[in-house]
């Protein structure tokens, strides 16, 4: 099927005159978010456990079990064939460093603008929040367990937790990509006798992205069901007296995405409207579906097709990226919490202790990456700072809220850097970032590859 015929045939059953950009996934996502905001409001006048709300629960938490049930082999499958083209080239190294300084340097800036909106807007003076609610968390952030976590438990580091509700497969991507490179690195180095294992990979990656492609088109559906049981669920009334907090958090998230990300798309001769416009879909399921690793498929689709950057390179970036590139839970959130937690208690910060804050949020996503969560982050910021643990309970009652705005910034960055890092390399598909944005799917995608040689 042609590139032409595949990206129009949908359009023999449309009227001539409704536009193309109507019609377009990033489209059909926005009618989602509309009809999810309809049916969540419809539903909070309901009572809980009633129909709507059972069925917005199932259907989101299905979507999302979806994406998730893809990450494993999409990572698996993408970074051996990464790492055997990339035996190729001679920059790697150099990718991989560039990647690594762009992902702190990005960390750094989010960082220092929550540490100013904090000391600005002071959220937690004045806060009426009941200090009976403070409670420390059952766990907390470690550099030990950042490096004991790489250490795979299993050959593809899958394991179960078992619940109340029953068995849930977990996964840690960090063991993943450590297993992956190994096989990919040692499948080159043993040579002609792993050519065939080499090219079935390959095919079983083009599966996997076919599933995947089959996945992504249900957001439109998927994004209904969670925004609908969001708005159902949590409303504003959450807020109560932690509104102040909620919304420095905000203005904090604001900055890094429509600051200082347009400010790095500047540096680097990127245009900031079609970035936005080409990594929307990514952005808005990150919001609903509060999950880098969920969104993860999506960000490396969006990455590859729509950014130009080049799948031997991103099938590295983004699944890193997911797992520790995080400027809304590790540098927003954790700069403008601390804060809180010490103004709430009346203790007094120094020099001493916002550059503490700036190290632990620069480093410590990868310290989290392991056991995960923005809470977790805080803990380790708090404790490094030697602030109350016990204050992470004071902002529980709008963790939700919040995590919707910081997994939006954390998905949109995961995907800026790679198209970054990429530019800087002079490994960037530029026609096909500042075309006209291409279609997601695989039959309207050329075939053609950038050299990573260049």
């Amino acid at each position: 099927m042609s590139t032409s015929s595949s990206a129009t045939d949908h359009r023999r059953f449309l009227p001539s005159w409704v536009p193309s950009w109507a019609t377009g996934f990033g489209a059909q996502v926005i009618y989602g978010l509309i009809i999810g905001l309809i049916l969540g409001f419809v539903a909070r006048g309901t009572a809980e456990g009633s129909g709507l709300r059972a069925v917005l629960d199932s259907v989101g938490g299905a979507y999302v079990q979806l994406l998730k049930l893809m990450v494993p082999p999409l990572v698996v499958t993408a970074v051996i064939t990464s790492v055997a083209n990339l035996r190729k080239v001679t920059n790697a190294a150099r990718l991989a460093l560039s990647t690594l300084l762009w992902f702190a340097a990005t960390s750094f800036a989010s960082v220092v603008a929550g540490i100013l909106i904090g000391v600005w807007l002071k959220p937690g003076i004045g806060s009426s929040v009941d200090a009976a609610a403070a409670e420390a968390p059952s766990s907390t952030g470690s550099w030990w367990a950042f490096l004991a976590g790489i250490v795979p438990d299993n050959i593809l580091g899958l394991g179960v937790k078992v619940t109340e509700d029953g068995a849930d497969p977990v996964f840690n991507v960090l063991q993943l990509l450590v297993i992956s490179i190994a096989l990919g690195i040692a499948a080159v180095k043993v040579g002609a006798p792993a050519e065939p294992f080499l090219r079935g990979t390959e095919s079983l990656l083009k599966i996997i992205q076919k599933v995947l492609w089959w996945i992504i088109r249900l957001a439109p559906i998927g994004t209904a069901a969670l925004i609908g049981r969001a708005v159902a669920e949590y409303g504003w009334e959450a807020l109560g007296s932690l509104g102040k907090f909620v919304v420095a958090i905000y203005v904090g998230l604001l900055v890094v995405i429509g600051v200082i990300y347009p400010a790095v798309l500047k540096l680097n001769g990127l245009p900031v409207g079609g970035f936005f416009k080409r990594v929307w879909p990514v952005t808005s399921l990150g919001f609903v579906t509060r999950s880098s690793m969920g969104v993860m498929p999506v960000t490396q689709r969006v990455t590859e097709r729509r950014l130009g950057v080049p799948q031997e390179y991103s099938s590295f970036a983004v699944p890193l990226g997911a797992t520790t590139k995080m400027d809304g839970c590790a540098a927003i959130y954790p700069a403008i919490a601390a804060l809180f937690v010490a103004q709430f208690y009346g203790l007094e910060l120094g020099a001493t202790d916002y550059l503490l804050i700036v190290i632990v949020s620069v480093l410590g996503s990868a310290a989290t990456a392991g056991t995960t969560g923005a809470t977790v982050m805080l803990t380790l910021t708090l404790s490094t700072l030697g602030l109350p643990l016990e204050g992470v309970g004071l902002l529980l009652a709008v963790e939700p809220i919040v995590d919707m705005g910081r997994t939006a910034v954390n998905v949109t960055g995961q995907a800026l850097v790679p198209a970054v890092v990429a530019k800087r390399a002079g490994i960037l598909d530029e026609e096909a970032f500042e075309g006209e944005p291409r279609s997601l799917d695989d039959d309207a995608v050329s075939d053609s590859r950038v050299s990573l040689g260049a």
